[in-house]
């Protein structure tokens, strides 16, 4: 299973999550989060990096300009739109770069989802499922959100689970079962802040899920 730990803010935590083999590492580019990173570690420090760890920047509505400008600045590998995002700018992107378009539920149902992801089913190379509704732009909610949605969903697309997964998930992460399921993404419930993230309950945790 992979995993993606988000709303990485500290460049020695980035280095520590790719000595802990960790697949992927969420930068956050969006100036209303608690996360925000550009003030807190620097294009030249990300770029001079030598890292494993795939770097995936995440956008709320930001114009394509403004992306591929930061992709370059940050040596990015990913991006994750979490706005509103039309599928013509997630096609514009994916000429670029791999595209993670966020999907946000909150008492959808199967047809609901179903409709939602199908413009965006030959746009983007990945989904992420999160918790829609309290702070939804911002993510790291810490709320859970009903995984059986997706378990009766055709997606037909490598998925990120996120949206509130903490340390004691192990268990049913393992239970979970889907054909597409890629990823899971984590983030608030592995911090001792916005940002700074608890290491020694994410080795736990890994540990546990493998």
């Amino acid at each position: 299973m992979n995993i993606k730990v988000c709303g990485i803010t500290q460049l020695k935590q980035l280095q520590q999550l790719d000595a802990l083999e960790i697949d992927f590492a969420g930068l956050n580019f969006y100036k209303g989060s608690p996360r925000y990173i550009i003030d807190k570690i620097s294009k030249e420090e990300i770029k001079t990096a030598d890292f494993d760890i795939k770097k995936v920047g995440i956008f709320v509505d930001a114009d394509y300009e403004t992306i591929m400008e930061i992709i370059q600045d940050y040596n990015l590998d990913i991006v994750q739109l979490h706005g509103n995002e039309s599928p013509s700018l997630c096609m514009d992107l994916s000429d670029e770069i791999e595209v993670i378009k966020v999907f946000r539920i909150a008492g959808d149902s199967v047809k609901d989802l179903q409709k939602k992801i199908k413009e965006f089913d030959e746009v983007c190379d990945y989904y992420l499922f999160d918790t829609g509704g309290f702070r939804e732009a911002l993510g790291g909610t810490g709320k859970q959100f009903d995984w059986e949605i997706l378990q009766s969903c055709k997606i037909e697309k490598p998925f990120f689970l996120g949206g509130g997964i903490g340390p004691d998930d192990a268990e049913k992460l393992k239970t979970f079962r889907h054909p597409d399921f890629y990823a899971i993404d984590i983030n608030s419930k592995f911090e001792t802040a916005p940002g700074v993230k608890d290491l020694v309950k994410l080795v736990k945790f890994v540990k546990e899920l493998k």
